[in-house]
C-alpha cells in the first residue's frame, strides 16, 4: 500500500510517500516563503494551491524515476501544515481575510483577555486569539464568518470537502479537555458570554472543525480534490484520509514521542518543545503552552517564535561571499561544513552573542531585532560565530524548558530533534543538548520531519479503517507487522 503526506511548512511544502512499513517510496517539495504585508505576516490564498501541486508533481516524477510506473491510487492521505493561524470564511467558502499566521503578535489583548478568563494560557499565534481580536478591532469581516480553520484544516476542506482537525492542531484552534478530547465546554461558555457582549450572537463551536483523534474517520480524497492535486488526471480518488494535524502533532509522530515523559525539539523557522505531561500541570503560565498529542492526551508546549530565519540570512550571504570568490558548493555543503565548524568553537563562543528575533519574540517578551553583539576582546571566529548562531536558536527554548523543570517538577530523560537544522550529523544535537541540560537525539526522519509523521498518520487511518486495533503508539513501533 501506499500512504501519502503532505507538510505545508513556513519554508516548504513537502510531500512524502511511504509504504506499509513507513518507508519512504518517493518525495517531493516546493519552496516558499511568508510575506510581511500591512503589519501581518501572511501567505497568499493564491499560492496554496499551485505549492501543493508543485510539491506533489515532484513526488510523482520522483516516483516514476524510481519505479518506471505512474502514480496513480493511494491508500491514505494526509495533511500537516504550520499550526494555528487564522483563516476566516464565509458560508461560500471565500476566505475573507489574509491568511495570519502564527508568526503574528497582533492579538495581545485579546489573547491577556481571554487567558484571564480561562484561567489557562492563551497564545498570540492560537485562531482564538485572531478571532477574539478581530472581534475587539470591529473588524468589517467578522458578521460574514461561518468557518475558521487552519492551513491544514483548509487544505484538509479542499481535498475532502471535511470540515475537521486532529486534535492537536485543534489544540491550538481553541483549548482542548483531555477527558473528552474536544473543546472545552465550560471556556466555550466563557467565550461565547464575551462575544456576546460585543455583538457577536453565533456560537463559536458552530464555527470550529470537528475534532478528531488519531485513527477516527476524517473522509476521503474526493474527485474534485484528486484533480486539485494532479491536474494531469491521473490520480484516482479514494484514499481514505487521516485527521488534519498541524506540524507539532506530526513532529511527535516522526520522532516517536507520544508516551508520557517523552519529548521532542522542532526547530526550523520558529523551534518548540512538546512534552507529553505525566500528570496536569499545578497552575498556568504565559510562556507554557498546554496542547495535546495527535491521540489526544495533554503535552506541554514551550513555543519560541524564532528559530533558524536569522542564521538562514546568513548562510545566504556567506554563500554569496563564496560564489564571489568563485568557489563551487552546494547548498548542502555549505550548511554540512559551516555547521561543523560550530564544534570547534570555544564553550562560550569566544565572546560572540548572537540574537535570532527577525520577528517579535513574546516568550521573550521581546520585539524583533536580529544582530550580534561582541566585546572589543571577544574572538570573531567562523567557528565560535556558527555555535553563537546554533545556540541563539535554541536559547529562548530554555526558558520554558527551565520554568517546566523548577516549578512543575516535569523532567524529560532525553528529547529528539526533527527539522532541517539537524540534518548535520552531530552538531546541532551536542549544541542543543549543552544548551538545555538534557541530550538530544535524533532519528533517521529528522530532516522530513511533519511530511513523513503525517503520512505515518494516513497510514495508521487506513490500517483502522481495515479494522485495526493497536493504539498509534504500537502502530509506529512495529507498523510492518501489523498489516
Amino acid at each position: 500500500m501506499k500512504h501519502l503526506g503532505i507538510e505545508l511548512g513556513s519554508t516548504r511544502v513537502k510531500a512524502v510517500l511511504v509504504d506499509d512499513a513507513l518507508e519512504t517510496i518517493a518525495a517531493g517539495s516546493h519552496g516558499w516563503e511568508n510575506r510581511f504585508e500591512n503589519g501581518v505576516w501572511t501567505y497568499h490564498a493564491d499560492e496554496f494551491v499551485p505549492a501543493l501541486r508543485h510539491a506533489y508533481a515532484e513526488l510523482k516524477a520522483d516516483y516514476a524515476a524510481k519505479t518506471g510506473e505512474t502514480l496513480s491510487e493511494i491508500d491514505s492521505i494526509g495533511i500537516s501544515g504550520m499550526m494555528h493561524g487564522y483563516l476566516p470564511f464565509d458560508a461560500a467558502g471565500r476566505q475573507l481575510a489574509p491568511f495570519r499566521t502564527w508568526r503574528n503578535t497582533i492579538t495581545g489583548e485579546a489573547a491577556g483577555i481571554l487567558s484571564e478568563a480561562f484561567r489557562f494560557n492563551v497564545p498570540e499565534r492560537w485562531s482564538v486569539a485572531h478571532w477574539a481580536q478581530a472581534i475587539l478591532n470591529g473588524e468589517a469581516h467578522v458578521p460574514q464568518v461561518a468557518r475558521l480553520n487552519t492551513l491544514a484544516g483548509h487544505v484538509h476542506f479542499l481535498l475532502t470537502g471535511r470540515f475537521a482537525l486532529g486534535v492537536d492542531e485543534a489544540s491550538g484552534m481553541f483549548p482542548i479537555n483531555p477527558a473528552t478530547k474536544t473543546y472545552d465546554a465550560a471556556m466555550l461558555a466563557r467565550f461565547d458570554a464575551w462575544a456576546a457582549e460585543r455583538g457577536v450572537s453565533r456560537p463559536l463551536a458552530d464555527l470550529l472543525p470537528a475534532v478528531c483523534v488519531a485513527g477516527e474517520e476524517a473522509g476521503a480524497l474526493t474527485a474534485e480534490g484528486a484533480r486539485l492535486l494532479d491536474p494531469a488526471g491521473d490520480l484516482r480518488p479514494g484514499a481514505v484520509a487521516c485527521p488534519p494535524e498541524g506540524d507539532a502533532g506530526t513532529g511527535m509522530v516522526a520522532t516517536r514521542c507520544l508516551k508520557p515523559g517523552t519529548g521532542n525539539v522542532s526547530a526550523g523557522t520558529s523551534i518548540f518543545a512538546m512534552i507529553v505531561l505525566e500528570k496536569p500541570l499545578s497552575g498556568w503560565y504565559p510562556e507554557i503552552d498546554v496542547v495535546a498529542t495527535p491521540a489526544g492526551d495533554p503535552v506541554a508546549m514551550v513555543h519560541c517564535n524564532n528559530g533558524s530565519s536569522d542564521l538562514d540570512s546568513w548562510m545566504r550571504l556567506f554563500a554569496e561571499v563564496g560564489e564571489t570568490l568563485g568557489a563551487e558548493f552546494t547548498t548542502g555543503d555549505l550548511y554540512d561544513r559551516l555547521f561543523s565548524s560550530a564544534l570547534k568553537a570555544s564553550p562560550d563562543c569566544g565572546g560572540v552573542k548572537v540574537c535570532n528575533f527577525v520577528s517579535d519574540e513574546p516568550l521573550a517578551r521581546a520585539k524583533a531585532g536580529p544582530g550580534v553583539s561582541r566585546a572589543p576582546d571577544s574572538a570573531l571566529t567562523l567557528p565560535n560565530f556558527m555555535r553563537a548562531s546554533l545556540t541563539a536558536i535554541c536559547a529562548t527554548l530554555k526558558i520554558g524548558m527551565d520554568l517546566l523543570k523548577d516549578r512543575e517538577g516535569v523532567s524529560v530523560r532525553e528529547l529528539a530533534g526533527h527539522g532541517g537544522v539537524f540534518k548535520t550529523p552531530g552538531v546541532m544535537e551536542r549544541v542543543m543538548g549543552e544548551t538545555l541540560g538534557v541530550p538530544v537525539k535524533t532519528l533517521s526522519t529528522a530532516g522530513e520531519g511533519g511530511a513523513w509523521g503525517v503520512a505515518a498518520l494516513a497510514a495508521y487511518r487506513r490500517f483502522r479503517a481495515a479494522g485495526g486495533v493497536a493504539t498509534l503508539d504500537a502502530f509506529l513501533s512495529a507498523p510492518a507487522s501489523l498489516h
